[in-house]
């Protein structure tokens, strides 16, 4: 069956198609890399004369035009599922808010509880023989915010990879509105930060160590876990899997160094399964059309009853500073939102749950504040303001450059004296006298 009629009737342009958006309206712009472009040029243009419009959407990799018109508080509000600096800027200008959420939540939360979109836009790949739209490396909550819309408008971009998936990777034509073909950007790139430093290295090396051949791997974003990855990439380790939420650069220097197999995978066998993938043009290339991978829902990556059921699961995320109670933040400081809740506490419970997983939580022991003065990452108790991203009932491996220490089941001045062990020398003794006046350390403690 041929869907080229079906595609001239629905072709339209970016100003024509937003042209539905009225007053009031809630509109979803997708996610990461597949946010609008031309939709989002040509709805700028008109965001004068609209007011009230809430849009839905996250991890920005570059300004949308909304955001640069007059006055934009006045017309408009951003909602951000998880924050990126470009979204942590437009904070402070008013008009953008972050929205608390288990990312492992999002699709369910789409269909029971939000239930109704005005209108959803996004850039897809372009339509293949049998009439799907790909999403791209977002297989993410999209095909939930596509079943609540009532107007779904696609902006086919002839550079974005198709990533296959088994479930919910794309939209067929029949649920499409109206299709737009934009100016076929290329795909926005995330690098992977600046060369490893020796903490991200020494960091590194203490988790590589309790790495076993055939683990399966979940890494966050951020220097520490792309060091383990480039390690891991160099070491001897075989048959490993992946499971991931989001697919970064170094699973792509991973796998060409041999070391991805999947053969030990319990589930999804073979096949490096992620959320969404965000990176270099490197990683874009890898996933488009690779059979090896598998791009699949958020609902079904995060869930803590899939991570469990793949044996030696290995889950390795960064953290912003914890206090000596065990509690890890991961989001803020202090007020300031920095990203998210996002699928760190979901792969905490689920590697841990899994039999002979381990997940680890990694941050240098240190870092400069504005007035250049060295401060400890470890804390009596977290700044006011801070958010518990991970409860201290729930942590596992906490690791600095000074050491790795497991916090599952200790009790206060257990925890507190392992904590104190991998802090900078320089904080210990002041760790200590604050330890005291909580009555979480002992007289026997080292």
């Amino acid at each position: 069956m041929s869907y080229i009629k079906d595609y001239a009737a629905k072709l339209v342009s970016a100003e024509e198609a937003v042209k539905v958006v009225k007053s009031g309206d809630w509109v979803d712009y997708g996610w990461t890399t597949i946010t609008p472009a031309a939709l989002d040029k040509a709805l700028a243009a008109r965001m004068g004369e609209l007011e009230n419009v809430n849009f839905r959407g996250g991890i920005l990799m570059w300004e949308p035009e909304i955001f640069k018109i007059e006055d934009a508080a006045d017309h408009f509000t951003w909602n951000s599922w998880h924050m990126s600096g470009i979204e942590r800027k437009a904070i402070n200008k008013g008009f953008a808010f972050y929205c608390p959420l288990r990312y492992s939540e999002l699709p369910r939360h789409y269909r029971e509880h939000i239930k109704h979109v005005d209108v959803a836009m996004f850039q897809v790949a372009p339509m293949d023989k049998h009439g799907y739209f790909n999403f791209g490396p977002n297989a993410s909550h999209l095909a939930a915010v596509c079943e609540v819309a009532d107007v779904v408008i696609v902006e086919v971009n002839e550079n974005m990879p198709r990533c296959l998936g088994g479930f919910e990777e794309g939209i067929h034509i029949s649920d499409v509105t109206y299709i737009v073909e934009g100016d076929n950007p290329a795909v926005a790139e995330m690098g992977g930060g600046g060369a490893p430093t020796d903490v991200d290295r020494a960091v590194a090396e203490l988790i590589v160590e309790e790495i076993p051949d055939g683990a399966c791997l979940q890494l966050g974003i951020g220097g520490m876990p792309n060091t383990v990855g480039s390690m891991i990439a160099e070491s001897d380790l075989k048959d490993l899997g992946v499971h991931t939420e989001m697919y970064v650069d170094a699973f792509v220097d991973i796998s060409k160094a041999g070391k991805i197999t999947g053969a030990h995978k319990n589930i999804d066998k073979g096949r490096q399964v992620y959320a969404f993938g965000a990176g270099t043009k490197k990683l874009y290339d890898f996933l488009n059309e690779n059979p090896s991978c598998m791009s699949a829902p958020v609902d079904y990556t995060n869930d803590v009853r899939t991570i469990a059921r793949l044996d030696n699961f290995i889950s390795i995320n960064n953290a912003v500073d914890m206090d000596l109670y065990g509690q890890v933040n991961a989001e803020s400081a202090g007020i300031k939102q920095i990203s998210g809740a996002g699928g760190q506490l979901d792969f905490v419970l689920g590697a841990y749950l899994s039999r002979g997983g381990k997940s680890f939580i990694c941050l240098s022991s240190t870092f400069k504040g504005r007035d250049g003065q060295l401060q400890s990452r470890i804390k009596p108790v977290l700044d006011p303001g801070s958010i518990c991203t991970d409860t201290r009932a729930n942590v596992h491996y906490i690791v600095t450059e000074y050491g790795k220490v497991n916090l599952k089941g200790t009790s206060m001045w257990q925890r507190a004296e392992q904590l104190i062990s991998i802090a900078h020398p320089d904080f210990r003794d002041e760790l200590i006298k604050e330890a005291e006046k909580m009555k979480i350390w002992r007289r026997s403690n080292k």
